[in-house]
């Protein structure tokens, strides 16, 4: 099987020319060219739930080897469709786990109710893609001022760069994220 891969999984072409039934193969190249990046955006969607993680990338994998005919195969369509396919079994997972509750000993204890954790989870996930289609630079900045909790004046030093040119990117950084998300329906 002629297999081609790219560094994203964005711009990932896989080909399956010649084979007429989903094999071993295929699934090995789906595998090397889309798991560590999907069980990376789907541990942080299930919570850093290991298990629950790996269990969800296995059973996309799957879907896709099973409808590997169908598939688009353009430069990051079957990547969107992954994800997509990834959210969906997260969002079935989470139905199925309120539906039916561990059992435990009657102890006279209410019933506690759970919030729907599925809008919160697909919103970290379309956030999560929006960062990684900001430049490096953007990226960097927003990683150091937000998720590192840094100063201006911190990231300026880690990044080796001027504050000035931390508050310029930090503020492209954000708009192009809010114009991104907009674009998505995430407010």
């Amino acid at each position: 099987m002629a297999v081609s891969r790219k560094l994203s999984p964005e711009s990932a072409e896989l080909d399956f020319a010649g084979i007429d039934q989903p094999n071993e193969q295929m699934i090995d190249a789906l595998y090397q060219a889309f798991g560590p990046r999907l069980l990376h955006h789907v541990r942080r969607a299930t919570g850093n739930d290991h298990h629950w993680a790996e269990d969800v990338v296995q059973e996309t994998l799957m879907r896709a080897w099973r409808h590997a005919g169908k598939l688009n195969r353009e430069p990051g369509m079957l990547w969107a469709w992954l994800l997509t396919v990834a959210r969906r079994i997260i969002i079935d997972g989470r139905r199925r786990r309120r539906a039916r509750p561990e059992e435990v000993e009657d102890t006279g204890l209410e019933t506690v109710s759970v919030p729907d954790e599925s809008e919160r989870t697909i919103a970290s996930m379309v956030v999560a893609d929006a960062l990684e289609r900001l430049s490096p630079e953007h990226r960097e900045v927003i990683v150091e001022t937000y998720l590192k909790d840094r100063t201006i004046n911190e990231a300026a030093e880690v990044l080796r760069i001027p504050p000035g040119t931390v508050k310029s990117r930090l503020y492209y950084a954000i708009r192009a994220l809010r114009k991104d998300l907009k674009e998505k329906g995430v407010t």
